[in-house]
């Protein structure tokens, strides 16, 4: 079997670090996923992996260990399920995010991901882009993620029955932060695919690859980009809400209560998984989310105790620990990705080790290298390691950079070149 790699990406595939291995990723529109869902990714990890799932923190997840003559019935049996990977990687519009999976608005924006999602996965119109583009809708502006999109929704209110949406564009992180800018405001519904399409059309006529959309706001500035992506004939049509029913799996009522079950690293086995499923489908209304914390949460249907819940299920998963868990944010680094610098998860587990009282109370992201896919820089502490330094006798070891996000944007490096010995010292002093 040969195929481009490019083209591999386009159906959410990347080689990992070890030779002869892949990794599949799975969309998730708005982090949401069925239990029926989640056992079919539980059980092709068994059947072609090594048994595990890795939990990101765009709310996919990702099977690993995959052996290239398995590729396309592991596609096959993901489809079965209704689940797809088409875009989940490469130069496509990436899967739809959300970080305000708990927020009472949280419906309005699963059912506007999923039509985004449907609108936007496989349609040629939107493939081989100079690089990835990404899409999430927030409730609100408080975590800052909508600041590291290609698009970002923000939840704006709703007239006469139409929600309104601002749109903010042009963020990114990786190894030159840059922070979206607010493009248009209250913006209804019905204009927000067009728009994107108007946005993307821009993004593929003047970028070069292998560079995002942040480029051009650079390049071009904000104001001719804004100028540029108006002048697109989508950028003022309307595609009515059709009719019918919810598109939403999830459902906040009253009575139900959320419970997120926290994940190390965001990797757990394929039994713990169809463990949280069964569970989903017995309290949960059959629905689980991955969360941009990369945890597993579950709304519990009314009735049923969310505390006894919680620890029952974190005793049969095995995920209990010992005390409170701080938010913690970990890539899968040299483990299994090919531009890993560092083995994110010994040294998460280290800094736990090490970390005091007041530092368990911040949220904390490690990233194994510059591309900062645990999103360093929207965590309290965050933690890059940046590159690589040789020694005398030639042995390579990761230098760590350290930012701090003391208020709203996104975080400010404030030490730089940190051997791991000195990280542990640093973080420790964290206050």
């Amino acid at each position: 079997m040969s195929t481009a790699a490019s083209d591999y990406r386009l159906d959410g595939i990347y080689k990992q670090r070890q030779d002869g291995f892949y990794m599949q990723r799975v969309k998730l529109p708005a982090g949401v996923i069925s239990a029926g869902q989640a056992r079919t990714v539980s059980a092709v990890s068994t059947r072609f992996g090594q048994g595990t799932v890795h939990l990101t923190t765009r709310g996919s997840m990702e099977i690993h260990w995959l052996k290239e003559e398995d590729l396309p019935q592991v596609k096959r049996e993901l489809a079965k399920s209704g689940l797809t990977s088409r875009g989940a990687c490469g130069g496509a519009v990436r899967g739809i995010t959300c970080g305000s999976q708990g927020a009472l608005g949280f419906p309005v924006l699963e059912s506007l991901a999923r039509r985004i999602h449907r609108h936007f996965t496989g349609n040629p119109r939107f493939e081989r882009l100079p690089k990835k583009f990404k899409i999430g809708l927030e409730a609100d502006v408080d975590e800052g993620r909508h600041l590291i999109q290609d698009v970002g929704l923000v939840l704006a209110g709703n007239e006469e029955g139409r929600a309104r949406f601002d749109i903010w564009i042009a963020g990114g992180l990786g190894r030159e932060p840059r922070p979206g800018f607010l493009l248009s405001e209250r913006i209804p519904e019905e204009r927000i695919i067009p728009i994107i399409e108007a946005i993307v059309r821009v993004y593929a006529t003047h970028a070069p690859p292998p560079k995002r959309l942040k480029f051009l706001a650079t390049e071009f500035g904000e104001t001719k980009l804004r100028q540029l992506i108006e002048a697109e004939a989508s950028y003022s049509e309307e595609i009515p809400v059709a009719g019918g029913l919810p598109e939403h799996l999830v459902t906040p009522a009253v009575g139900h209560q959320r419970v997120e079950l926290p994940v190390f690293a965001g990797k757990m086995t394929a039994e713990q998984l169809v463990i949280i499923a069964d569970n989903a489908d017995r309290f949960g209304d059959g629905v689980l989310m991955v969360t941009s914390n990369q945890n597993i949460a579950l709304l519990l249907s009314p009735g049923v105790d969310a505390d006894a819940e919680l620890c029952s299920l974190q005793q049969s998963a095995g995920l209990a620990s010992d005390g409170p868990t701080p938010v913690l944010r970990v890539c899968p680094g040299n483990h299994e990705c090919l531009m890993g610098l560092t083995a994110t998860r010994d040294v998460a587990r280290e800094l736990l080790s090490h970390i005091g009282e007041k530092g368990r109370t911040l949220s904390w992201a490690l990233s194994g290298c510059n591309n900062s896919c645990s999103q360093p820089q929207l965590a309290d502490v965050g933690i890059v390691a940046a590159r690589l330094v040789a020694d005398a006798d030639g042995l390579k070891s990761p230098r760590f950079d350290v930012y701090r996000r003391l208020q709203s944007g996104l975080g400010q490096r404030v030490h730089e070149g940190l051997t791991r010995s000195e990280l542990v010292d640093t973080l420790q002093r964290i206050d």
